[in-house]
């Protein structure tokens, strides 16, 4: 091998290794915080699809270093928003409903740097508990999720989850929430306990959203800055007026 062609194939090696350890080293770098995603079960079942799926994605979450707590909103009725305005009052704490799990959902994500929503589908829907739930904690204590990072996924049986997880973006993206994106739509297929478990390329989905979220959070924080700046205030403009 003469010098030309060393130089080349080491060039390409180095290229190569390029592409793959950047992942690598950013997620097992040492970082003054400990990171930590707050996994919300939306479905009313305590160990049913919805729950096997946050759970393969606790479960790389923790092999990147990354801290993770699992709260299931449960069984029991979750207010509506009533629209009643107490929540933005001068002395105000949050949503004048404070004895259901939107309250305790709100506490914890006072301390999480990141969220992940998983429901099951409902009529080509999500479960109407975490709709109330998201709607309340949003509109109430909007100053806890802004600017943190944020993911939806959708269990189904068969149909509805692609219109399942637009409802879901689409209110992290009015909250300045960066949306983790995975390898394909955060959708996993299911409708018998555990069956999930059977979807091998959404077990993959949910693994690969996880990952990404894993590196996403090591490198804003990583930089010392979580929020970006911003040169204006929010504008509001009814069409009707």
């Amino acid at each position: 091998m003469d010098r030309r062609d060393f130089i080349k194939k080491a060039t390409m090696a180095a290229a190569g290794a390029a592409v793959i350890s950047p992942v690598s080293a950013m997620l097992h770098q040492e970082s003054n915080k400990k990171c930590k995603v707050l996994l919300v079960n939306g479905s009313p079942r305590t160990d049913g699809n919805t729950f096997c799926c946050l759970k393969e994605i606790e479960a790389t979450l923790q092999k990147h270093g990354v801290e993770s707590e699992i709260v299931q909103i449960g069984r029991k009725p979750v207010r509506m928003c009533i629209n009643c305005g107490g929540c933005h009052q001068e002395d105000a704490k949050g949503c004048v409903f404070d004895d259901d799990m939107c309250a305790v959902i709100t506490e914890k994500m006072a301390t999480a740097d990141a969220l992940i929503v998983g429901t099951p589908v409902y009529y080509g829907q999500p479960n109407g508990g975490i709709l109330s739930l998201m709607q309340r904690l949003f509109y109430s204590s909007g100053h806890l999720v802004q600017n943190k990072p944020a993911a939806a996924l959708a269990i189904c049986r068969r149909g509805g989850a692609t219109a399942t997880l637009q409802t879901m973006n689409m209110m992290f993206e009015m909250m300045n929430m960066p949306v983790v994106t995975s390898q394909y739509w955060n959708i996993a297929y299911g409708a018998g306990k555990g069956e999930v478990k059977l979807d091998t390329e959404g077990m993959q989905t949910m693994r690969t959203l996880a990952t990404n979220m894993a590196f996403l959070l090591h490198k804003i924080h990583a930089e010392g800055n979580p929020a970006p700046q911003r040169d204006e205030r929010p504008e509001f403009m009814n069409f009707i007026r």
